[in-house]
Formats: C-alpha cells, sequence, structure tokens
C-alpha cells in the first residue's frame, strides 16, 4: 500500500506579489497530487488574504496573464477549490493593523500553534 504523503505547511511572510504568488503555486501543485495543504500568512503576508485583493491588481498580473501563467485571482480560486486551508495569523493581522473582517471568506484567524498542528511531522516551505 502506498505512503500517504505528509502534509505541506507554507508560511508566507511576505506581502511581495512574487511570494505571495509562489505560495500560491506551491499549494495548489500540491494539493493537485493529493497532499493536505495549510498556506499560513503572517505580517505583511496577510495582504494575499484581504477581500479588497490589493495583490491581483498588481502591474506584475498582467504580465503573468500576458505569458499565459495563472494569476493570484486564479490560484486563489483554486486553492478554495482544492480544499486548501487558509490562515491568516491573529498576531500578524494586529502587527499590520489588518482587522478580521477585511480578509476573504473562507480565511481562519488562528495561531502559529495552530499551523503547526496542522503540518504535524509534514514539511515546511518559508517564503
Amino acid at each position: 500500500m502506498p505512503r500517504e504523503a505528509p502534509p505541506l505547511g507554507i508560511l508566507l511572510l511576505s506581502g511581495g506579489h512574487e511570494r505571495a504568488h509562489y505560495a500560491l503555486v506551491l499549494a495548489t501543485g500540491a494539493a493537485a497530487l493529493g497532499r493536505a495543504v495549510t498556506l499560513f500568512a503572517s505580517n505583511a503576508g496577510c495582504r494575499l488574504f484581504l477581500a479588497a485583493a490589493p495583490l491581483p491588481e498588481e502591474p506584475r498580473e498582467a504580465a503573468l496573464a500576458a505569458r499565459g501563467v495563472a494569476g493570484i485571482a486564479e490560484l486563489l480560486a483554486a486553492a478554495e477549490e482544492l480544499g486548501i486551508r487558509r490562515i491568516a495569523c491573529e498576531a500578524g493581522l494586529r502587527a499590520e493593523d489588518i482587522p478580521a473582517a477585511a480578509l476573504r471568506p473562507g480565511v481562519e484567524v488562528a495561531g502559529v500553534v495552530t499551523f503547526l498542528a496542522a503540518v504535524g511531522e509534514g514539511q515546511i516551505v518559508t517564503l
């Protein structure tokens, strides 16, 4: 019987487009392979989960679309469809002065202990 793949935890600390985009690429790729994935955003990384969606408005999005690369909005939709657990760090939200009400639907607010428990013995990637 094949061994189940370990969970993948992705820790997003950066609010920049490139790191947020690649966090979503990693998350959706791993989930498509059947891995349990938790995407945990803290500090400026919490911008990825804003309902107002500032990252899809970045100029780089148009360049990606022109080159046939999925952008942030597409990847966020895929992450939701694939059942990726999305957590905004409670302390990170406070540090960035972002109210929980400003987050996209389906994004949990929790702490690092919740993230670590979700990943367990799995792998963690930090961006």
